[in-house]
């Protein structure tokens, strides 16, 4: 059963892909998740044994090429002591630890992401415990997204977090200041389910509608403050009927 909310949840992930089979399968092996092919050249993966229920990612076969830096991507706590297993996946290194001690890492279309060591206390097991943001501003963006989600928002290294979001699958969401400007399409992206049956309170708050339901679609596409896409879903009715 959904918890209370005021604005709206946490969904689920997306990413998009020239081949969005060959991604799924990557991004399977990588987290342990069940790859669900839907038949259309899209996929589904689902999590794997001991995952929280909503690490959901879906990956979209998309016609348009991936330019510029990805602006949003998951950080994963490795299982040992460097990423060799994500390497015999398909994945490659952009960056060793250094000053940082990660790697930066890309998946086979190029996405960046980051590949945590364990940590010694073992309090985060291995797989994706964040999900970060570029933005220009995190304090701003944070404040905005709690406000929408809910949560609790901590600040550390010029980084804005909030912890236990409504629905948020994992540790932290974690917005990170980066001097470039977003110009182009999210590939990575989240979804939101509303607590009503429309996303007003989205726009009240400053979000823009770049796509109204239509035709198949029965969601929003929205932007946040910065620009973020992300898809605004409306309550089912047993949850609108409920309040939850």
């Amino acid at each position: 059963m959904m918890g209370p909310v005021t604005v709206a949840r946490y969904k689920d992930l997306c990413m998009d892909a020239a081949d969005a089979l060959a991604q799924a399968r990557f991004w399977g092996a990588a987290l342990g998740a069940k790859l669900v092919d839907l038949g259309d050249g899209d996929a589904r993966l689902d999590p794997g044994p001991g995952r929280p229920a909503n690490e959901v990612i879906w990956i979209n076969a998309v016609p348009e090429p991936r330019t510029g830096k990805t602006r949003v991507h998951l950080d994963l706590r490795l299982a040992a002591a460097d990423p060799s297993p994500l390497l015999d996946a398909g994945a490659t290194v952009l960056r060793e630890p250094g000053g940082d001690p990660w790697w930066v890492l890309a998946d086979p279309e190029g996405n960046a992401f980051c590949a945590f060591p364990p940590r010694a206390d073992g309090s985060t097991g291995p797989g994706v415990y964040e999900l970060n943001v570029d933005c220009a501003d995190p304090d701003a963006q944070a404040a905005w997204w709690a406000a929408m989600v809910g949560g609790t928002i901590s600040h550390a290294d010029g980084t804005a977090g909030i912890a236990d979001a409504a629905g948020f699958p994992w540790q932290y969401w974690v917005f990170g200041a980066v001097p470039e400007p977003k110009t182009v399409k999210n590939r990575v992206h989240w979804d939101v389910q509303l607590a009503g049956p429309d996303p007003a309170a989205f726009v009240e708050a400053g979000a823009a509608v770049q796509r109204e339901p239509g035709g198949d679609v029965d969601w929003w596409v929205l932007t946040d403050p910065e620009g973020n896409e992300f898809c605004a879903f409306p309550a089912r009715e047993d949850e609108a009927r409920t309040g939850q």
